[in-house]
Order: structure tokens, then sequence, then C-alpha cells
């Protein structure tokens, strides 16, 4: 019953994704797609043509807040998870459009994650797992810090932000957990690139959005570990 609770919410929430990523990037309501006219609005050059169409969030929504009320079940892990998942939603939309992860969407979603998983600390007695989340958000955010300075790595400061606040995240299920995190979304990506480089929609050197690679890997990371 949980598993579907969840369900519900993440398809309300996964409706609301398209409003939401149009006001977060300044794109005008109306017709056309964000990706096509977030480049006109923020000078970005366009859009990169891979953002999906509207309707599909709502059972992507579904399947993401579905899939870890199965997993995570009853528990602070689930409330601090969600308000992320509905950020991540969000962020997933706003970098396929636009090459952006905005900070008020990372922010707010480390806040609520945060104060939850610190509650629980405070309630329990034990502040181990909170200070483990902290050094697992600051390793992971240090870790893509430093692929920034690799050539043609493709990546950005916001990956490097979304990284730590997956870090910490997932950092609440031990270090496995965080090492698995940082590992999959490379996996992830992987077929995704290849399969747009075979079917020629981008070319070497095209710049590709990373954040929903990060996403989909804490993801999968949750469900296995769990």
């Amino acid at each position: 019953m949980l598993a579907i609770a969840c369900a519900v919410l993440g398809g309300l929430v996964g409706a609301m994704v398209p409003a939401v990523t149009r006001r977060l990037l300044g794109v005008p309501a109306g017709p056309p797609e964000i990706g096509a006219e977030c480049g006109a609005v923020r000078g970005a050059g366009g859009g990169t043509g891979l953002a999906p169409p509207g309707w599909l969030w709502v059972p992507l929504g579904a399947l993401v807040f579905g899939g870890l009320g199965w997993a995570l079940g009853p528990g602070p892990l689930l409330v601090a998870a969600l308000p992320v998942a509905a950020a991540g939603l969000a962020l997933v939309a706003t970098d396929l459009a636009c090459l952006r992860l905005p900070d008020p969407l990372i922010g707010g979603a480390f806040l609520g994650a945060a104060a939850v998983l610190g509650v629980t600390s405070i309630a329990n007695g034990d502040g181990r797992p909170l200070l483990r989340c902290g050094l697992a958000g600051l390793g992971c955010a240090a870790a893509y810090c430093v692929g920034l300075a690799v050539p043609r790595a493709g990546l950005g400061m916001g990956d490097a932000k979304l990284s730590g606040l997956l870090g910490f995240l997932l950092g609440w299920l031990g270090w496995p957990a965080v090492l698995l995190g940082l590992a999959l979304p490379y996996v992830c990506n992987a077929p995704v690139v290849l399969g747009l480089l075979l079917t020629r929609r981008v070319r070497r050197g095209t710049p590709l959005p990373f954040g929903p690679a990060l996403l989909a890997g804490a993801y999968l990371t949750i469900l296995l570990v769990r």
C-alpha cells in the first residue's frame, strides 16, 4: 500500500514538472517545447533537443516514487528521499532541456533531507549516520570538482553540487552505497551516449547532460542496496 500511495504522489509531482521547469528556466507557457525556447530566453544558443514530451513525467514520477516506497518502506530515509526525488524530476527536465541544474532545487532538496535525517539522528541519540552523510556528500562533491579539471569530461559545477546532495542521502545507507552511487551514473550514461552517437543525434564533443545519470545511479543504488 505504501508503494502505491507513493506512486500516486509521484504521478501528481510528475504532472507539475513541465510547469515548474518552465518557471525555473524563465520560459513562457505555450505550445513550443521547453528545449526549443530556453536558449533564446537564457542566451544559451538553443536547447539540447533531448527534452521528453510533457506527459511522460507522470508515469516517470509514479515509477520513481513507487520504487522508493517499495525499497525503503516507512522510515526517515523515505521521508528524506521523496523531496530529493521531487526535485530530481525537475532537475532531469532542466538538464535535458538546457544543460542546467538550478541551485534552488538542489539547495531546497538538501535542506529537506538534512532536516529529516538530522532530527532522526537527534531522536536516536546517534550522530554517526549523519556524520557519515556529511562526509559522503563532501567527498562526492569534491570528487566531481576534481573531474571539472579533466579536459572534455563534460561535467559542470551543477553536477558537483548534485553529486554532493546524492552522496549525502546515500551516506545514510553506508559507504558501499556511496561508492556504488559514484560508479553507477557512468554505467547508466555510457549506453545512452553510445545510442545517441550511433543514431547521429549528437556528435563527439556535443555537450550532454549528466544530471539524469547521477539521479538514475542514486535511484538504482537505493533499489539494489535495500
